[in-house]
């Protein structure tokens, strides 16, 4: 029943006691297990992490689960099931055969935060028969997906994952879905909208249809969990929504269901009409996993270090060769509206050969052809100004990658010809953009381009999609998405709108599930109330450190760097050292902080070099860094860029300096209201 291949090995027990037998369960289960098991109930049957920390509970009548850490239980009884075309997958009134094992063993990494990933867990299967649920225990977290093995095609017409939080006055953080009138009546179930902190009390006020957008973070008794999920694959998107105030922390699932009719609305593909089920899909297959990250209350950056996302989602195919994809650095066009031109003068052959020669001269891996390099919303007619053929064989002989923009109308049902007919010019990837859709279909395609894309050694870069749930393990082709309310924000900046406390808290919501493609590097910097927003000469809300922190803090294997070129020549200074900042990392530790404070993360380069970077929200705060967390022993050479003391009020004034740090020695830094810092450790004496 598991098709991930990678976790049948080394199985620590099986127990399978079949129907027939059981009469004689009671006394199997004795013998062989030193304990008595109610299949009826299933009020026993638990699996626990490596570590112990962690475990993930199973009842029956009706089949629900509890997730339970350091005996804490921080996800009350909640009911599951799946509704198929002839039957409700609840295993009410029957008996399931149990068994256990585990997961093992170790996997390289190559477009990711560490590299390697430890697998190490325990599962628990509940069978069924023809369909059952595994349960797994982590040692950063739970979680648990239906399989079933059922004849032919099958029709999804429901799955119920429930959640409960066990104390309806929890605190927790949240994205609300939706943008009433782009897709009619049901939410925009991918788009990071603001981040909302919910203290004591206000969880039961979630009433109607108001959707959250996962990853949902919460604390209760001391422990933190955010919720997710992993390896959604011809699946939609898991969502959640409070149902009534029946004065309990319950959350529903909501899944956006097939679409029978769509139609062309520019860059979108809107849909008309909805089937009364969610896919129809193979009888034999597994479902995605729902996923509990789990931290104490005190060390919720430990978040950044979680790999339960990428560690339970599908392996890439036996023989697929992804040796030849490149993570790196981009200088990108949109933001900075061409090299601060604006469309109508700046995107020209002119602009871009600028952009690829600044690129190549400052060790910049891509570029990107945002929207403009063809006629609108036509990716097979060039613009008159843009000669794109020329571009490409310009980068190439600069050896500067060039990647390609394209809204998803575009691209949908054309996937093989985009990718032969721009492979053969040159380029090296495709940013798709404008899903904007969380049903099966558009995961079809996302699964279907991402595939092409890889036999043709292109790149894919998803924007205007919803968070990742761990594609980029079959496919390292996939090396960014967006799904985050990032600093394109700023172009139309709302005053009203928190920035400062968003970018803390996309760190411990939206990055446990992956990479994002944030768009740090902003040089035109204003203090908190003193930006209004512009689409020619954008900036960024905050310090220039925290800039420059956001490309250690956040993780994106595929960078890009929003400003102009113009603007970075007048600021190599930083420009050089932010350039220069990995995109991929050997290890990845947590800091400090939580959604409502700060952030904090120490990431190890390829060279053995340490980041440490940390950014606030609008409040300014001392912030120690404990360098025993990460460093070896021995001496360090620290490159340092902090918030000068007047930051708050010239927030592009900053502070670079050098010293030498011990291992195990603190650093302490005061970050300016919307400040932050990074630190590159080398060891001393190390070859630079």
């Amino acid at each position: 029943m598991d098709n991930n291949t990678y976790c049948t090995k080394d199985v620590i027990s099986i127990i399978k006691v079949g129907k027939y037998m059981k009469k004689y369960s009671k006394l199997i289960l004795a013998a062989v297990t030193g304990f008595v098991w109610c299949f009826e109930c299933l009020s026993d049957v638990i699996v626990r992490s490596p570590d112990g920390r962690n475990a993930i509970k199973v009842f029956s009548s009706p089949l629900s689960y509890e997730v339970i850490r350091d005996g804490i239980m921080v996800v009350a009884r909640s009911e599951i099931s799946m509704t198929i075309e002839s039957e409700t997958l609840s295993g009410e009134g029957k008996a399931p055969e149990i068994s256990y094992g585990k997961y093992a063993g170790e996997e390289a990494a190559k477009v990711y935060k560490k590299s390697s990933v430890n697998l190490a867990g325990n599962w628990l299967y509940v069978d069924y028969g023809d369909w059952g649920v595994r349960f797994a225990a982590r040692n950063d977290g739970v979680a648990y997906r239906f399989e079933t093995a059922k004849q032919g095609k099958i029709k999804v017409l429901a799955e119920a994952s429930q959640l409960s939080v066990p104390d309806p006055a929890a605190k927790c953080w949240v994205n609300f879905t939706g943008n009433p009138g782009c897709e009619e009546s049901y939410p925009l179930a991918m788009k990071a909208h603001e981040i909302v902190t919910h203290s004591k009390g206000e969880i039961c006020g979630w009433v109607g249809r108001r959707y959250i957008y996962l990853p949902f973070v919460y604390t209760v008794r001391g422990k933190a969990v955010a919720v997710t999920e992993s390896d959604i694959y011809d699946y939609p998107v898991w969502n959640l929504v409070r149902p009534n105030d029946d004065g309990k922390g319950v959350f529903k699932s909501w899944f956006s269901p097939w679409p029978l009719k769509t139609s062309v609305n520019g860059r979108y593909l809107p849909v008309e009409k909805r089937a009364n089920y969610l896919v129809e899909t193979d009888g034999t297959r597994t479902f995605p996993w729902r996923t509990f990250v789990l931290a104490d209350e005190g060390e919720m950056s430990k978040f950044a270090e979680a790999d339960i996302v990428y560690a339970l989602a599908r392996p890439k195919g036996k023989g697929r060769d992804f040796s030849w994809v490149k993570p790196g650095k981009v200088a990108w066009d949109w933001w900075n509206a061409f090299d601060n031109k604006g469309t109508e003068k700046g995107c020209t052959t002119e602009t871009y050969l600028r952009f690829v020669d600044f690129a190549a001269k400052n060790n910049v891996e891509y570029i990107i052809l945002d929207e403009g390099w063809s006629e609108k919303l036509n990716i097979w007619k060039y613009h008159p100004n843009v000669d794109v053929p020329q571009i490409v064989e310009h980068a190439c002989a600069k050896g500067v990658g060039i990647i390609l923009w394209m809204a998803w109308s575009q691209v949908k049902g054309n996937e093989e010809r985009v990718v032969e007919e721009f492979g053969k010019l040159g380029v090296k990837g495709f940013k798709v953009d404008f899903m904007d859709r969380s049903d099966a279909e558009c995961e079809r395609f996302l699964w279907k381009f991402a595939d092409a894309c890889s036999k043709a050694k292109l790149l894919v870069d998803y924007h205007g999609v919803h968070r990742p749930a761990g594609m980029s393990r079959a496919y390292p082709n996939v090396i960014n998405y967006e799904a985050v309310h990032g600093l394109e924000q700023t172009k139309w900046y709302q005053q009203d709108y928190d920035f400062m406390a968003n970018d803390v808290r996309v760190f411990f919501l939206r990055m446990t599930a992956g990479p994002m493609d944030y768009t740090p590097g902003a040089m035109d910097n204003y203090p908190i109330g003193g930006y209004k927003g512009d689409m020619i000469n954008p900036g960024s809300v905050g310090t220039r450190a925290r800039q420059m922190a956001l490309m250690a803090l956040y993780e994106a294997p595929l960078q890009m760097l929003c400003d102009s070129p113009t603007k970075y020549e007048k600021n190599m200074e930083c420009f050089t050292f932010m350039a220069a900042t990995p995109v991929v990392w050997t290890a990845t530790v947590g800091l400090g902080g939580c959604p409502d404070t700060y952030a904090a993360v120490a990431r190890k380069a390829a060279d053995g070099s340490w980041y440490a970077a940390a950014i606030t929200d609008a409040s300014r705060r001392e912030i120690v860094i404990d360098s025993a967390k990460f460093l070896e022993s021995g001496e360090w050479e620290a490159e340092i860029f902090r918030d000068a003391p007047d930051a708050d009020k010239k927030p592009t004034n900053f502070i670079h300096e050098k010293k030498i740090v011990k291992a195990g020695e603190t650093l302490s830094f005061t970050a300016a209201p919307g400040g932050g810092f990074v630190v590159k450790f080398v060891r001393k004496g190390a070859k630079k």
